[in-house]
């Protein structure tokens, strides 16, 4: 392997001080000849100098890295909220450094022990984990935190949350108003804030209107599985078709799950929305490409990820207090998933 070029070494093939080269690199306004000037930067470009940056962090106590840490990267979910992100990062000249926790707590602690030790001062974070602890002591030292998605319980976190328990009513009575009583619902395990919500907000409109909830939950979640959710939603809509009264409509927690509901009621020759209904939340653009189209509940995934850096890069500016909580709303984008049940 060849070895790394550094200043050092451009300062004695121009026959300079370290000094100067370092100046003359970092476009320091401390004057140097222009020959000098010019000197070193044809060398640099020969030997094609490559800038420490770590080390320019670490004596500057400055980052142009963000950190972001989201459960699923399979999940397009949070890829579009990674693009949202990384525009607004790369119009200011941010770099985002990415971690995909794969839903697994101690991954997710991992990743932020790593991203701090690598002096990024602000984070963007979708979090599964309950343990708090070593989060707090980061913000305690500096680092500057977005919730995203998923709500942290802890001081100094700017939270940027969406309205699940709202969007769950809505999906439910969506159902509920185009006739449909007997309304099935399928979850990964309860054990996230969103998840809950979804839920909760399903029960609330089931009670309202007097019906009979038909819940079916995953009690385990496999971590680093691509497919996990589309195949959750194929096999508790098994369960669901075994028994002894089928429902009339199905709804999902997310719209991954969503597609695992349609293809495990194809393989059973039921036509959505013919013979059963189904709807899911997120609202992903892969829900266009289904056949037929998904009526969904729409999350603004990209948006979100906008203001998140917006809002993080206006924290780490110094213009923005980390308090801010912000509760963007559902919206129900209809398609063809859905059918009306005769009166």
């Amino acid at each position: 392997m060849k070895k790394t070029i550094t200043i050092h070494d451009i300062a004695r093939m121009a026959n300079v001080s370290s000094a100067t080269v370092s100046r003359v690199l970092s476009n320091s306004t401390y004057p140097v000849s222009a020959a000098k000037r010019e000197k070193i930067l044809r060398i640099a470009q020969e030997v094609n100098y490559i800038p420490n940056l770590l080390g320019k962090q670490l004596k500057t106590n400055t980052s142009m890295s963000l950190g972001v840490i989201i459960p699923s990267i399979t999940n397009p979910f949070y890829s579009s909220v990674i693009l949202g992100i990384e525009e607004i990062a790369r119009e200011n000249q941010y770099q985002v450094l990415l971690c995909n926790s794969h839903h697994d707590p101690k991954l997710e602690i991992d990743y932020l022990q790593t991203i701090f030790e690598k002096q990024v001062k602000g984070l963007i974070i979708s979090s599964i984990s309950l343990d708090t602890k070593l989060l707090k002591s980061f913000i305690d030292m500096g680092l500057n935190v977005i919730a995203l998605d998923q709500k942290i319980d802890a001081e100094g976190v700017c939270q940027i949350e969406f309205d699940y328990l709202k969007g769950g009513y809505m999906a439910t009575s969506h159902l509920i108003a185009r006739g449909h009583k007997k309304i099935g619902y399928v979850t990964a395990p309860l054990n996230r804030p969103s998840r809950i919500s979804i839920h909760q907000g399903y029960l609330n409109a089931m009670q309202e209107h007097g019906l009979e909830p038909m819940v079916r939950v995953s009690e385990h979640e496999h971590v680093y599985d691509g497919i996990y959710e589309f195949d959750n939603g194929k096999r508790l809509t098994r369960e669901l078709l075994d028994l002894p009264e089928r429902p009339t409509a199905i709804f999902a927690c997310n719209d991954m799950t969503a597609f695992g509901v349609i293809n495990e009621l194809a393989n059973d020759g039921i036509q959505v929305p013919e013979d059963m209904s189904v709807i899911g939340f997120d609202g992903i653009e892969f829900g266009k490409m289904t056949t037929p189209p998904l009526t969904t509940i729409k999350q603004p995934d990209y948006e979100m990820g906008r203001l998140a850096c917006k809002i993080l890069l206006e924290m780490l500016g110094g213009g923005r207090k980390s308090e801010l909580d912000m509760v963007l709303q559902p919206k129900l984008v209809e398609r063809r998933s859905v059918a009306r049940l005769g009166k």
